[in-house]
């Protein structure tokens, strides 16, 4: 019992090997990097690449994140240079900051973290592996279905997707979790087991540990049909990608970074998830779940125009304004005492603002000063002949209420006002950065340029 046992094991790490091998051929060339945690399933794949020299030949590396939440978090990075060593394979730790108040929770900052630490380490044109299988594919559809996900979301975690000037490759997704497991038992190797992976706290952790024995024991295929679902779904989503791309160029507004509300609840039920999923992931930021989008459009819907809805999820801010849907990073809210010295360089501001100059090499021979503004405050434009309220001022240059706050109030060092922002400058501040050849420009929040993603919606796909 005890020999055939071993020799399914064996079987099953040469079957790992070879599907590896297969695979590896079919992927683009490239520099090698795999994630490496020390867990079951990046040790098999690891451990699997090591053994062929196609892979090795690829300047194959391992790439072990220390999130640092945990006390044992040192331990397993030195398990995870014990590995290496045994398997000779180069690892390279990369240490990292999780924010634990980015809005977003824990894990989800952690995610962000890690895979920003990763695409710094990918060369150009690499491959970085991820051991995911077919169980984690299944987990992914049935999390995305529960949460209201449509097509793109159903479609999960694809083979090859771009990043960070490379590609993720996930070549183990047709893998069942008990060919990896067997490549380890027939390996002797003892992989690093993390608690927080049972954590019942985290849905995948209480679906993989709760939920999923249920579901195979009454449907012992579900893995495999979940898989084909995901395969079915993202044919889907790839023809609905194209025509969100073509929609969404007809809904946003460029000049003002927005949304058209009316145009977007106008577009079909099958085109506003994936339309606003591509506005937001050009941003940088996360798209909401079903529930939450249903409540941003009733919200929308039902909404008078002097109100501003607004929905936070995910570590971003939705909201309306006047017919228009804007996005952002969440930022906490700006100290109405705040204030600083600024020489000309850009500079940073409370919520996600900045301040700098047209001409970005002109530093002040005396540094001005900027603050927050206060309530009541009035300025006088220098073409304007009568004083005015800031509120007056901002409803003019269409700043949405909550960015007004952020906007700073340039002074000289003595305190007479020169500009509000990059809106209004006052006779003097006129006649200051005329003398200077340059004006100053505020950018209201820290989102990208939306000139920069504009032009790539056609082509830019929405992450896994």
């Amino acid at each position: 019992r005890l020999r055939a046992r071993f020799g399914l094991m064996r079987h099953m790490s040469h079957e790992l090997t070879a599907l590896l091998e297969l695979q590896l051929a079919r992927a683009p060339q490239g520099p090698l990097r795999v994630a490496f945690s020390g867990g079951p399933d990046s040790c098999a794949l690891l451990h699997a690449l090591g053994l062929l020299p196609q892979a090795r030949a690829r300047d194959l590396r391992a790439l072990h994140v220390d999130h640092g939440l945990r006390a044992e978090s040192a331990h397993w990075a030195v398990q995870c240079l014990d590995f290496c060593a045994q398997w000779r394979i180069p690892l390279e730790l990369l240490a990292v900051r999780v924010p634990r108040d980015s809005g977003a929770g824990l894990e989800a900052a952690a995610r962000d973290a890690r895979y920003a630490a990763l695409a710094a380490r990918l060369p150009a044109g690499g491959l970085l592996a991820l051991a995911h299988h077919r169980e984690d594919q299944a987990e992914t559809v049935l999390l995305k279905l529960l949460r209201g996900a449509g097509p793109e979301g159903l479609g999960a975690m694809r083979t090859l997707r771009g990043f960070a000037g490379g590609q993720l490759w996930r070549p183990l997704l047709e893998a069942p979790r008990a060919l990896l497991r067997g490549h380890l038992d027939a390996h002797g190797i003892v992989p690093i087991e993390d608690p927080a992976n049972r954590d019942l706290a985290h849905a995948r952790s209480y679906l993989r540990t709760q939920v999923w024995p249920l579901l195979q024991r009454h449907w012992p295929e579900a893995a495999a049909s979940l898989s084909h679902v995901a395969r079915v779904q993202h044919t889907l989503a790839e023809d609905l990608a194209t025509r969100a791309a073509h929609a969404l160029q007809e809904v946003a507004r460029a000049d003002t970074d927005t949304l058209d509300c009316a145009a977007w609840l106008a577009l079909p039920d099958a085109l506003r998830a994936p339309v606003l999923a591509r506005w937001l992931h050009m941003r940088g930021l996360r798209a909401p779940d079903g529930a939450q989008r249903a409540v941003l459009e009733r919200a929308l819907r039902s909404a008078a125009r002097d109100r501003v809805p607004e929905l936070r999820c995910a570590g971003s801010v939705l909201r309306a304004w006047r017919g228009r849907l804007y996005a952002e990073h969440w930022q906490a809210p700006v100290m109405p005492d705040w204030s600083a010295e600024w020489n000309g360089a850009a500079l940073a501001l409370p919520g996600g603002a900045r301040l700098a100059l047209l001409r970005d090499d002109l530093r002040f021979a005396v540094p001005l000063r900027v603050r927050a503004t206060r309530a009541g405050e009035r300025l006088r434009r220098a073409d304007d002949a009568h004083t005015r309220s800031l509120g007056a001022l901002f409803q003019q240059a269409d700043v949405p209420p909550w960015q007004r706050a952020r906007c700073p109030l340039i002074e000289t060092p003595q305190g007479e006002p020169l500009a509000l922002g990059d809106i209004a400058l006052t006779a003097r501040g006129a006649d200051f950065f005329a003398a200077l050849q340059t004006r100053p420009l505020w950018r209201r929040c820290a989102a990208p340029e939306w000139r920069e993603g504009i032009a790539a919606a056609a082509t830019t796909r929405a992450g896994d």
